[in-house]
């Protein structure tokens, strides 16, 4: 197993129970709908052609699920974790065919070389500045040599901090923002290589969106 270290974030408690209360608005609101997005919608499907065939792919902070279904119809082998109890409910309530489990990014134990692919769409954010580069590493061992990891995330300098959310949902969470070559230096750091970069100038959080590919280097020998 993969025993590297993850430090819990302080205010995980905090993040966890403000995804709870907004769980039931982000269901209403259809904010995982990935359709509605053709270029972020773009990027997925390129990393469901990329991984398809490398093994099981795992989505970390799923949500509700909708990503995690969309990529099953495309043919992979997927599951999903997040942080939030009320979303994995929703998540197997709106998909029961698939495979949904209660788990921060921070409290994975995941099989080194175990996984062809690992989605963090929207959903590492939250995780401070420290913690982040350590969450990257986990998943870097955790990927098989070609296996690739997508990042989805909001693009900027500094932080926001947020009392509410998608309706005016009283939370306490921090937004970290970050910069391409913020997180291309963290990535190289967990031992994988660019593949792909998007940044796209609109997002329905008012900042700029980026995502980024990644692989772990060598050749997939399944």
């Amino acid at each position: 197993m993969n025993a590297f270290p993850v430090e819990q974030p302080g205010d995980l408690e905090l993040v966890r129970a403000s995804y709870d209360r907004v769980a039931d608005n982000y269901v209403e609101m259809n904010l995982g709908d990935i359709t509605a997005y053709p270029w972020l919608r773009t990027a997925i499907d390129g990393f469901a052609a990329a991984v398809r065939e490398l093994g099981p792919v795992l989505d970390v902070g799923c949500g509700p699920g909708s990503v995690t279904a969309y990529l099953a119809e495309r043919g992979l082998d997927v599951s999903g974790v997040d942080l939030s109890a009320r979303m994995v409910e929703h998540a197997r309530r709106l998909y029961p065919g698939q495979r949904f489990a209660v788990a921060s990014a921070t409290e994975l134990e995941l099989a080194d070389a175990s996984l062809g692919g690992i989605l963090g769409w929207w959903s590492l954010f939250n995780l401070p500045r420290h913690i982040l580069p350590l969450v990257l590493q986990s998943f870097g061992r955790a990927l098989i040599p070609g296996g690739h990891l997508i990042i989805g995330t909001h693009m900027g300098d500094g932080e926001i901090e947020r009392t509410e959310a998608y309706g005016g949902v009283p939370v306490g969470w921090t937004t970290y923002l970050w910069q391409p070559a913020e997180l291309w230096d963290l990535l190289a750091a967990a031992g994988l290589e660019p593949v792909a970069e998007l940044k796209v100038s609109e997002s329905v959080a008012g900042v700029p969106s980026l995502v980024l590919v990644a692989r772990r280097p060598g050749e997939n020998l399944r």
